[in-house]
C-alpha cells in the first residue's frame, strides 16, 4: 500500500521526429537534467530555469506528487548534412529492415533452421548487390553520361565549360573517377559509427527476451561492400562483365576483379570473418585494379556504354538481372521457412497473424531493389534534362525502369483512387455509425463527426499495407515480364512510350524531391520532419544484412532508460511510468521488459508501463513476429500484473489497441479478448464511464471527438486523431493505473479462461 512518502515518477517517451520537450513535457519550458546531448533527459523548469515538479497525480482520494521527466532522441536521426545523406541509403535500410521481419524458426526443427540461415544468407546477397548497383549506377552519372559522354572533345553539352576539361584527358577521367572513389570512402566510414559508443555504461547485458538484439560490429560484411563498390568502378572502365578485354594485361586485370566481386558475393553467403590485415589487404588490391583500369583508360572514349566498350550498360544489367534473380530465390525459399513458422500464430485471430503469412519480407526486398535501381535511372534522367542534352545516350535497360515505374505509378493511383475514394465511403455507408462510436459519443453530431474519420482509420490500418505489398509484388513481376520481352523478343513494342514517359516523370520527380528534401533537411533542421520519421522508422532495428546503414538508436535508448528507472527505484516509495507515444512506446516497452527481466519481484510492483497511439499490435508485432512474439507480450503484461496501459482512438490511423483484440459491442458493453493479469488471455468486458472512456483489459478507449468540457481538465475540440493524447484526463488516470494507484480491477463478468468469440487457447 502507498504511504505518506509515495511518488511517481513518470517518463515520457516521444514518438517521430518533431516533437519538442514542452509538447513533450506539456510545458511551457524545459531543461536538462541527465544525458549526453545526444540522449536528453528533460524535466519542467521555472522561471529561473531550475527543474520544477511536475503536477501532482489525483490518486486514491488524494494528491499524490508527481516527477515528471522526457527523454527526447530525436538528435539521433534528424538534424545536421550528414544525417540528412541517410535518405540516400533507404534502400539499403529496407534491406536491412527485411532480416528482422523473417518468420520465427521453431525450436528443435533443424530444416527450418536450414532454411532461416538460408534466407539470412540470401539477404546479405541483396544487400551487396544493391550497394554495387548503386555504384554502378553513379558511374553511369558520373563517369559515361558526364565524363565520357558530355565533357567529350568536341560535344555540344555544357558550352559554357573551360576547354581545358575537354582537352586534358587525365583531369576528364579524374572528373569521373575521384566522385565514385569519395563516395565508396564515405560508405566505408558509415558502419564505424554507433550510438552505443557514447556511453560505455549501458553495453551490460540483459536476460530480457524483448530486447534489439546487441548484434557486434559487422567488419566483414563491411570490407565486402567496400571491396564490391570498387570492383564497380573498375569493370566499366574494362569493358564491363560481358565483354573480355582485347590485351592479355587488360585482360588479367579484368579476371582479378570479376573473381572479386563474385568472391565478394559468395562470401556475404556465409559471412565473411578475417583479420584487420587481410581485409586491409584486400581492399587495397581492389584500389590497385582501379588505378589500372584508370590508367588503361585513359583517354576515356566518347560515350562509355555506347560505341566500343558497353562497360557501365553491361555492368548495370548483370546486377539488375542477378538482383532479380536472388529476389526471386529469398521469395521461394522463404515460403517453406514461413510455413514452419506458422506453428507460432496459427492459433491468433487473424488480425494478430503477421502479414502475408510471415512472407512480407519478400516484397519488402524487392521494393528496395526497385527503390535502389530507380533512384539511380531518375537521377541519370532528371541530370540529362537539367543540362539539357536530350542526345547523351543512358543505358537501354532504363527504358525498362522507366516503363516499370510509370506502370508502378499508375497502378499506385488507381489502388489509392479505389481504396480511399470507393472503399473508404462504402465502408461509412455499409456500416453507419458504429456502435462502439455511439457508446462513447454524447451527440449525433459528434457520432457522426467521429464514425467518418473512424471509418477511414480502420480502412488503412487493415489495409493501407496491402495497397503497399500490392504495388510492391506487381511492380516486381512486371520487372520481371519487361526482361523477359527485352532479352527474348527484342526491343519494346510502340505503345509503352506513353507508360515510359509517365515513368521519366515519376523517376525524375523521386530524385529531385528526394535531393531536395536531403538539402532542405541540411540546411534547415526544422523542416526535417518527414525525413526524420522515415529514418525513425527505418534505423530502429540494428544493422544486420546490411552494414551501410545508420545506426541504431534503439541500442542506446533502451539502456539508457531502463538504467535511469533503475535510478528512480532506489528510493523505496518511488513508483515509476514509462509512458511511450507512437514509436516511443515500442521503446517503452523493450525498456519495461529489460527492467522487469533485472529486478527481484519485490521491486518489480513499482514499475508500470503506459503506451499511446501505438502501432505495436496492428504493425510491429504482424511485420517483425520474431522479435515481437505475443507470447513474450502477454507474459510481459503478466510481469506488470495488469499496470500496462495504453490510450487509443478508433479515429487514430497509427494507433490501435495493444492489449486486446476481437472487439465487439453486445449489450451495451465492449467485449474482447486480451491479456489477462494472471497470465494468458481470455474475454473482456466494458462499460463507458462518465466521460464516455471504455477501460477494457489494459486498453484505454478514448471518445474522440472529447466530450464537453469539464473545467477541471484541459479539453481541445474537434477530432484529434493522432495528436495530443496528453490533453485527455484519461491520460493522468491510466498514469495513476500504471503506477498501481488507480481505479481496482473490476471483475471479469465473462469468467478468467477462454473466448467469447470462438476457441482460442490462452498464451502462456
Amino acid at each position: 500500500m502507498p504511504g505518506p512518502d509515495t511518488r511517481v515518477v513518470e517518463i515520457r517517451v516521444p514518438g517521430l521526429v518533431g516533437t519538442s520537450g514542452e509538447s513533450l513535457l506539456d510545458s511551457t519550458s524545459v531543461v536538462d537534467v541527465a544525458g549526453d546531448g545526444i540522449g536528453r533527459l528533460i524535466r519542467p523548469s521555472d522561471r529561473l530555469r531550475r527543474p520544477a515538479p511536475g503536477p501532482v497525480l489525483p490518486a486514491l482520494g488524494r494528491s499524490i506528487p508527481r516527477i515528471l521527466e522526457g527523454y527526447l532522441w530525436s538528435g539521433m536521426t534528424s538534424g545536421g548534412a550528414a544525417k540528412a545523406t541517410w535518405a540516400l541509403l533507404f534502400p539499403f535500410s529496407l534491406a536491412n529492415v527485411a532480416h528482422w521481419m523473417l518468420p520465427p524458426v521453431p525450436e528443435g526443427n533443424r530444416f527450418a533452421a536450414m532454411l532461416g540461415t538460408a534466407c539470412r544468407g540470401l539477404l546479405r546477397v541483396a544487400s551487396l548487390l544493391l550497394t554495387m548497383l548503386l555504384i554502378s549506377q553513379l558511374a553511369v552519372v558520373s563517369l559515361d553520361l558526364f565524363a565520357a559522354q558530355c565533357l567529350a572533345p568536341g560535344s555540344t553539352c555544357l558550352p559554357g565549360a573551360p576547354s581545358f576539361l575537354r582537352d586534358f584527358a587525365p583531369l576528364r577521367t579524374a572528373i569521373g573517377v575521384v566522385p565514385l572513389l569519395a563516395l565508396i570512402f564515405v560508405l566505408d566510414r558509415i558502419p564505424s559509427s554507433d550510438w552505443r559508443s557514447r556511453n560505455r555504461l549501458h553495453r551490460s547485458h540483459s536476460s530480457s527476451p524483448l530486447q534489439p538484439q546487441d548484434l557486434p560490429r559487422t567488419p566483414g560484411l563491411r570490407t565486402l561492400h567496400t571491396i564490391a563498390a570498387l570492383t564497380c568502378v573498375a569493370l566499366p572502365l574494362l569493358g564491363g562483365p560481358f565483354r573480355l578485354p582485347a590485351t592479355t594485361f587488360d585482360l588479367i586485370v579484368w579476371i582479378c576483379a570479376m573473381a572479386l566481386a563474385v568472391a565478394s558475393l559468395l562470401a556475404s553467403t556465409v559471412g565473411f570473418s578475417a583479420g584487420p590485415v587481410i581485409r586491409g589487404g584486400l581492399i587495397a588490391f581492389a584500389v590497385v585494379l582501379v588505378g589500372i583500369a584508370v590508367v588503361r583508360r585513359t583517354p576515356l572514349p566518347a560515350g562509355l556504354s555506347g560505341g566500343g566498350l558497353g562497360g557501365a550498360d553491361g555492368t548495370v544489367e548483370a546486377l539488375g538481372a542477378s538482383m532479380v534473380v536472388v529476389t526471386v530465390l529469398f521469395a521461394l525459399i522463404l515460403v517453406p521457412a514461413a510455413l514452419f513458422g506458422r506453428s507460432a500464430w496459427k492459433h491468433l485471430p487473424r488480425r494478430l497473424r503477421p502479414w502475408l503469412g510471415g512472407w512480407a519480407a519478400a516484397p519488402v526486398v524487392a521494393l528496395a531493389g526497385l527503390l535502389g535501381g530507380g533512384f539511380g535511372a531518375g537521377l541519370a534522367v532528371a541530370l540529362r534534362q537539367l543540362v539539357g542534352a536530350t542526345d547523351l545516350r543512358l543505358p537501354d535497360t532504363y527504358v525498362l525502369v522507366t516503363v516499370l515505374w510509370g506502370a508502378g505509378l499508375a497502378l499506385a493511383l488507381v489502388l489509392g483512387v479505389l481504396g480511399f475514394a470507393v472503399a473508404v465511403p462504402l465502408r461509412r455507408l455499409r456500416r453507419g455509425v458504429p456502435e462502439v462510436v455511439a457508446l462513447m459519443e454524447i451527440s449525433k453530431a459528434q457520432e457522426e463527426e467521429a464514425a467518418r474519420v473512424w471509418a477511414r482509420a480502420s480502412w488503412e490500418r487493415k489495409h493501407l499495407h496491402h495497397l503497399a505489398l500490392a504495388v510492391a509484388l506487381a511492380m516486381a513481376a512486371g520487372g520481371g515480364a519487361l526482361l523477359v520481352l527485352r532479352f527474348g523478343f527484342g526491343p519494346l513494342a510502340n505503345w509503352f512510350t506513353p507508360i515510359s514517359g509517365i515513368g521519366v516523370f515519376a523517376l525524375g520527380a523521386l530524385a529531385a524531391g528526394l535531393l531536395r528534401v536531403v538539402f532542405a533537411a541540411a540546411t534547415k533542421p526544422t523542416r526535417s520532419r518527414h525525413l526524420g520519421a522515415l529514418a525513425d522508422l527505418v534505423c530502429f532495428w540494428p544493422r544486420a544484412a546490411h552494414p551501410t546503414v545508420p545506426p541504431s538508436y534503439a541500442l542506446k535508448v533502451v539502456p539508457e532508460l531502463a538504467d535511469r528507472v533503475k535510478e528512480h527505484l532506489a528510493d523505496p516509495g518511488t513508483r515509476v511510468v514509462l509512458s511511450g507515444y507512437n514509436l516511443g512506446s515500442l521503446l517503452t516497452v523493450l525498456a519495461a521488459a529489460r527492467v522487469i527481466a533485472d529486478l527481484p519481484p519485490e521491486d518489480r510492483e513499482r514499475v508500470g508501463l503506459l503506451t499511446a497511439g501505438s502501432p505495436l499490435q496492428w504493425g510491429y508485432q504482424r511485420a517483425f513476429p520474431a522479435m515481437l512474439p505475443p507470447t513474450q507480450l502477454a507474459g510481459l503484461y503478466e510481469d506488470l500484473d495488469g499496470r500496462w496501459r495504453s490510450l487509443c482512438r478508433g479515429t487514430d490511423v497509427f494507433g490501435g489497441g495493444v492489449t486486446t483484440w476481437r472487439h465487439r459491442v453486445v449489450s451495451g458493453k465492449l467485449l474482447g479478448d486480451g491479456y489477462l493479469p494472471g497470465g494468458g488471455t481470455g474475454p473482456l468486458a466494458a462499460e463507458p464511464d462518465d466521460q464516455g472512456v471504455l477501460v477494457l483489459g489494459g486498453d484505454h478507449w478514448l471518445p474522440d471527438p472529447m466530450r464537453g468540457p469539464t473545467g477541471r481538465h484541459r479539453w481541445a475540440p474537434g477530432v484529434l486523431k493522432h495528436t495530443d493524447y496528453v490533453v485527455d484526463a484519461e491520460w493522468d488516470n491510466a498514469v495513476a493505473m500504471a503506477a498501481g494507484l488507480g481505479r481496482p480491477r473490476p471483475a471479469n463478468p465473462w469468467g478468467e479462461q477462454g473466448s467469447l468469440f470462438g476457441d482460442f487457447p490462452q498464451m502462456r
